[in-house]
């Protein structure tokens, strides 16, 4: 079975690290930001982390295009659901470091972080849209992937058709 490349696994898995790290980080800061400890770096490490996100989706974009991508196991229902998981995942990951891009630039995270002054940052984010899209974006994001996880496990544990081999760094005989 023809693999993905070597850049577009490390980009897959590159990715998903990102995402867990930007999750703690998210959940972190909103904990904070209720009791007030929320602090700038922490902001700004977030949208760092997002802005890696949508990095890396683009040159995934890039290298799906330069190295082409292994043909689908299928034709059926089920391989169009894959295909439209998949087109969706995209979509949120780059909506999201957006949304929250939008987030800082639209509430008084982005003036405190212009003051360098923490005692401005928001102990809640009544009436940012931005931030409440961020928010439902998240939840998607993580039902999104739990059906992208079910499915490789299907193939790996049901099917047995060695599809996730493909998203292996190692070359497969």
């Amino acid at each position: 079975m023809k693999q993905y490349s070597k850049r577009m696994v490390v980009a897959h898995w590159l990715t998903l690290a990102l995402l867990v790290a930007a999750w703690f980080l998210g959940d972190a800061l909103d904990e904070a930001r209720h009791t007030g400890d929320a602090t700038l770096v922490g902001y700004i490490i977030h949208a760092m982390i997002g802005d890696l996100v949508l990095l890396v989706t683009l040159l995934r974009f890039y290298f799906r295009r330069k190295d082409g991508t292994p043909a689908p196991v299928g034709t059926g229902t089920m391989d169009k659901v894959a295909t439209g998981i998949h087109h969706l995942l995209y979509t949120v990951l780059i909506l999201l470091p957006i949304s929250g891009a939008i987030t800082i630039f639209t509430s008084p995270v982005g003036k405190a972080l212009l003051a360098w002054d923490a005692s401005l940052l928001p102990k809640k984010f009544s009436g940012v849209v931005a931030h409440e899209v961020h928010e439902v974006l998240v939840s998607v994001l993580i039902l999104i992937v739990v059906v992208h996880i079910l499915g490789a496990i299907k193939h790996q544990f049901v099917l047995k058709d060695g599809l996730m081999s493909r998203m292996a760094l190692r070359k497969q005989d």
